[in-house]
């Protein structure tokens, strides 16, 4: 996978796609939140984070994608509904550092819930 799908696999929630490519001394900021650090941490987040999306409907909308050298950045929205009723909905950017290694170092999140437009 390029980084760019590697990114974009991990901000739609696509996990198990990314895990092997995940350094293990990654870090994931979710800013105003949490974070998460080393790779057993986002695995085991990652993993709950599952969960919770298996148990609604979810519809990621991928805006925008920007890389540059070892670094990536992904912004969107993710909608997230239970018979037929909106839960959340927000507005999200993740950035993503790259080691030369092509693994995730560093993921800072930034996601804003707001009324879908």
């Amino acid at each position: 996978m390029s980084k760019e799908e590697i990114a974009v696999s991990f901000s739609n929630g696509e996990f198990d796609k990314i895990i092997e490519h995940l350094s293990d001394e990654a870090d994931w900021e979710i800013v105003g939140d949490i974070k998460f650090i080393g790779k057993p941490a986002i695995v085991e987040n990652c993993t709950q984070v599952s969960a919770y999306f298996r148990s609604v409907n979810t519809t990621f909308t991928t805006l925008n994608v920007i890389v540059q050298d070892n670094k990536v950045v992904v912004n969107g929205t993710g909608k997230f509904t239970r018979d037929s009723q909106v839960l959340s909905f927000v507005a999200a950017c993740d950035l993503y550092e790259f080691d030369n290694n092509g693994k995730i170092l560093n993921i800072t999140s930034y996601c804003i819930p707001t009324e879908e437009t």
